[in-house]
């Protein structure tokens, strides 16, 4: 049998075992192009990123089939390079650069729905007051960043003074390679202009967190599933990503209409997409927060454990010009939650349940599976990527239930046998 040879930019173990639970895996091959350790943890300029990964194409003796990802910047911006380079199925870099532009974003967004905050560029020469027009409490972010770094709330004049001060000295890297990025292209006037490391404010948005995830074949959208993105009480930190969504069917149907106008307008096709909403079920209303142009591969263990198969299914048969639909509510579970332990404070990891714990656990506990982020001894600030402007991640832990109380009782033990143990910077705590 002829396999398929599909390149996965930044693949990793765990998520190579989830691969190979998507529809005919047994005709794929899966091929590491680089590592995510260079992709989103190095400093290597983007430039060089894509030299290697076109040699390591290059240097490959079989026929290559498609070349797909599912992280942040910079491997969302280098597929569509590379498949164009390649002569392979996927999207455009413009309607890439339309979703992970912010401003850009908004521009698009606001020529064809309502539903999205006031919004203004920031000019970081003179940051003593918001753009006229806006109203406090705001979000201060550049154009371009992930995980939700750089991206800070702000109530008062001063505190924006000071966000605005902090986006300004950490744009460094990212926005750099942003803006080699933006150079591949003949961008509108407005675009060219901000270029890829300005700095956008926004009115800040309330209501109830959803991520809508869909995809664009040959022009044709469709939604294949809502996750509600709960958060720490009282913080903007995500707690779990829980599908499926407990919005009523108004609110689901809104949703779906907003989106579909909005991926039509940008003109994303060949892709998965996944766009994030804070909701008022009571009153109706919605607002559009990001649009990010892939699926998110923080849900493919929920939807299988829903559906049946991971959402990588559909970036995969995108990319091979197959069937990407779904199967719906045929997993084992009804619940899926992708939960993530924080702490609030820097600190020094001084203890975690061993290896073995958390094997133990996983046999005991069907429905789990804990993946760790920190080990003992490590400082919280000193990892990479672990952590948004206000928390530090300890570990992810993946449940599924029959109902939202049995997700929580397996989580609350899970955490307890996971014995963090976090000497903070002024005083010891336990996480």
């Amino acid at each position: 049998m002829e396999h398929a040879n599909i390149f996965v930019l930044g693949l990793e173990e765990k998520s190579h075992e989830t691969l190979r639970d998507v529809s005919n895996a047994a005709s794929y091959r899966f091929h590491a192009l680089l590592s995510r350790e260079e992709l989103q943890y190095s400093k290597i300029p983007v430039s060089e990123l894509l030299d290697r990964a076109q040699r390591q194409l290059m240097a490959f003796e079989g026929k290559i089939d498609a070349i797909v990802g599912y992280w942040d910047f910079p491997v969302s911006t280098m597929a569509p390079i590379l498949c164009r380079r390649f002569g392979l199925r996927g999207p455009s870099l413009e309607a890439v650069l339309k979703c992970e532009h912010k401003y850009w974003s908004r521009l698009e967004q606001q020529k064809v729905i309502e539903e999205h905050p006031r919004f203004a560029l920031v000019d970081l020469d003179r940051p003593a007051h918001p753009p006229e027009g806006l109203r406090y409490p705001l979000w201060v972010k550049p154009v371009k960043s992930y995980a939700s770094q750089l991206a800070y709330r702000v109530e008062d004049d001063e505190q924006f003074r000071t966000a605005v001060r902090e986006v300004r000295e950490g744009l460094g890297q990212i926005g750099q390679s942003f803006e080699y990025i933006l150079r591949q292209l003949d961008l509108p006037p407005e675009i060219a202009k901000a270029g890829g490391q300005a700095c956008l404010v926004e009115e800040s948005l309330s209501g109830a967190q959803v991520t809508v995830e869909g995809y664009s074949r040959e022009g044709h959208i469709d939604i294949y599933g809502v996750v509600d993105s709960l958060t720490y009480p009282g913080r903007s930190s995500f707690l779990r990503y829980q599908y499926p969504s407990k919005q009523p069917p108004h609110m689901l149907r809104r949703l779906e209409d907003v989106s579909k106008r909005v991926m039509a307008q940008i003109g994303l096709d060949n892709s998965t997409f996944c766009i994030e909403y804070f909701c008022h079920p009571e009153e109706g209303s919605i607002s559009l927060l990001e649009i990010n142009p892939r699926h998110s591969q923080s849900h493919a263990w929920i939807f299988e454990q829903v559906d049946g198969i991971p959402n990588h299914h559909c970036m995969i048969s995108l990319a091979l010009g197959v069937d990407p639909r779904l199967p719906f509510r045929q997993g084992p579970y009804a619940l899926a939650a992708k939960c993530f332990l924080r702490h609030f404070s820097d600190g020094r990891v001084r203890h975690r349940a061993t290896d073995e714990d958390i094997e133990r656990l996983q046999r005991e506990i069907p429905g789990v599976e804990v993946i760790y982020a920190v080990d003992e001894g490590k400082r919280l600030s000193e990892l990479p990527q672990t952590h948004d402007s206000y928390s530090y991640e300890l570990a992810h832990i993946d449940v599924a239930a029959v109902d939202e109380r049995e997700l929580e009782q397996k989580y609350d033990r899970c955490v307890a046998a996971l014995d963090f143990r976090i000497e903070d910077d002024e005083e010891g705590s336990h996480a």
